[in-house]
């Protein structure tokens, strides 16, 4: 097998969101994005909406999420859904009519400990990862129908440096059996997502439909609220270290736009993506003070992208 090259584009860590949808033409794009009520999805929304695109914002605070409409230049609307409730899910997938082209699964949440929903799942999995998986199975057919209209339809999951942290652990997905530590369940969330995007593309691709996992650096947003104390010394050690730096909204959204629009990543999906370049994949001891934009290969393996998408499957469809 021959090893193929990272895919690049000409953006970097200091671009924004504006700067990479530059003369880009989104008229006709009817997109979604979770967590559009506040942060990085607030601006990602902004951005889109501003290029041309018809965003509808998916939240759980409809109020805030009107807020945020109200202050967009182009056309949104606002729709309640609760990533953590399967049936809020499924509500809205089953609302939705027309095509999707672009999916943009941004949502997530941090817990400082133990929360489960009313399912019994832990909850930052529930939410990151399986409110997300539920969403876009459930919108397939609009995305093929999206596929139709423009030659593909894309999702974009948002996971995190976090999946450094921590593989996905079949053997007790909601820590019923282990010591809960709220920032492995978040680690293990976001390797989710990234895996996700592997298995997506590999199963969709023929429908059109690609998908990639996206890092969008360091934000300070309504997501650290809850951290615990260790939490917050973590990310301070990383950030003294130089590890971690921080990005304004429009810079952390610049990633997630480059593999909503990017030419580059048109028709090709289960990449994970770094500072808007696709990520070099590093071994699953490696640390992540001496890779920090790195891709551990729990994230992309696709026999555990596989897996994954069976036992969500189970959990999230019975």
């Amino acid at each position: 097998m021959i090893a193929r090259g990272l895919i690049t584009t000409p953006f970097s860590a200091s671009s924004t969101a504006d700067e990479v949808l530059e003369g880009v033409d989104l008229s006709g794009v009817r997109a979604i994005v979770t967590g559009a009520s506040s942060g990085i999805g607030a601006e990602t929304a902004r951005a889109l909406a501003a290029a041309g695109a018809e965003v509808t914002l998916a939240v759980r605070n409809t109020a805030a999420g009107r807020a945020v409409a109200d202050a967009i230049t182009g056309t949104t609307r606002v729709s309640p859904l609760d990533l953590a409730d399967q049936a809020s899910v499924g509500r809205f997938a089953g609302d939705w009519d027309g095509p999707l082209h672009l999916l943009v699964a941004n949502a997530g949440v941090v817990t400082g400990g133990l929360e489960r929903t009313r399912d019994g799942w832990e909850l930052q999995f529930a939410t990151n990862h399986l409110g997300h998986f539920a969403l876009a199975t459930g919108l397939h057919d609009a995305l093929a129908r999206g596929a139709e209209d423009r030659g593909e339809a894309r999702i974009v999951s948002v996971s995190s440096t976090a999946h450094m942290r921590a593989g996905v652990d079949f053997d007790d997905l909601h820590f019923v059996r282990r010591a809960y530590d709220p920032q492995l369940a978040y680690a293990q969330s976001k390797t989710a997502n990234s895996l996700f995007a592997v298995e997506a593309t590999r199963r969709w691709a023929a429908d059109g439909i690609f998908a990639n996992a996206v890092n969008p650096g360091g934000i300070a947003t309504g997501l650290q609220r809850n951290f615990t104390p260790a939490q917050k010394e973590s990310l301070a050690a990383a950030e003294a270290a130089g590890t971690f730096t921080y990005k304004t909204l429009g810079q952390g959204a610049a990633t997630t736009v480059v593999a909503a629009v990017a030419p580059q990543f048109a028709r090709t999906g289960g990449h994970y993506l770094d500072d808007a370049q696709e990520a070099y994949t590093v071994p699953n001891d490696a640390s992540l003070a001496d890779h920090p934009h790195g891709v551990k290969e729990w994230a992309l393996d696709p026999a555990t992208a596989e897996l994954l998408w069976v036992v969500s499957t189970k959990l999230a469809h019975g």
